[in-house]
């Protein structure tokens, strides 16, 4: 078996881990987005395209990772000791991995608590000014209606 190979798979491991720092940066962002009342919904929409593409890249990573660890997977449990460091330095990034999808879920559970938040109070804004407008209406359309209605008298007696 190629050493390469096990090379690939230590610096794929490194790698995810790397995009994992920047999504749990990007989920801290998110949550500070969520906390400001200026909520720009254009700042807001990027960064989830951002996690977005961070995600797909990961799902890319960990397809590329378990198709070469299905070629190498024999070789490594038939020879543990011939490859022990390799072995080592991909169960440490593997545990660093864990440590940050864990990190990475509870930031989710929080945003998304935080988000549903703020989109139900936007929804209440949205209720209040359509409520309001409504009351204008009427307003406006009682007073231009009461002046055509109404009856008037008319002393001629002077």
């Amino acid at each position: 078996m190629d050493k390469n190979y096990i090379e690939i798979m230590v610096q794929s491991l490194k790698k995810k881990s790397a995009v994992l720092d920047q999504l749990i940066e990007l989920n801290r962002q998110q949550q500070l987005f969520l906390q400001d009342p200026n909520l720009s919904p254009e700042e807001f929409e990027k960064n989830m395209q951002n996690k977005s593409g961070l995600i797909d890249e990961l799902n890319r990573m960990d397809a590329g990772f378990e198709e070469l660890f299905g070629r190498v997977r024999d070789e490594l449990h038939n020879n543990k000791e011939m490859y022990r460091d390799e072995i080592a330095k991909m169960q440490d990034f593997i545990r660093q991995i864990t440590d940050k999808s864990n990190t990475l879920q509870t930031q989710e559970a929080r945003n998304k608590d935080q988000a549903q938040k703020k989109f139900a109070d936007v929804r209440k804004q949205v209720k209040g000014v359509r409520n309001s407008q409504k009351v204008v209406r009427q307003y406006y359309q009682n007073m231009a209606g009461q002046g055509a209605n109404t009856s008037r008298f008319l002393d001629n007696k002077k």
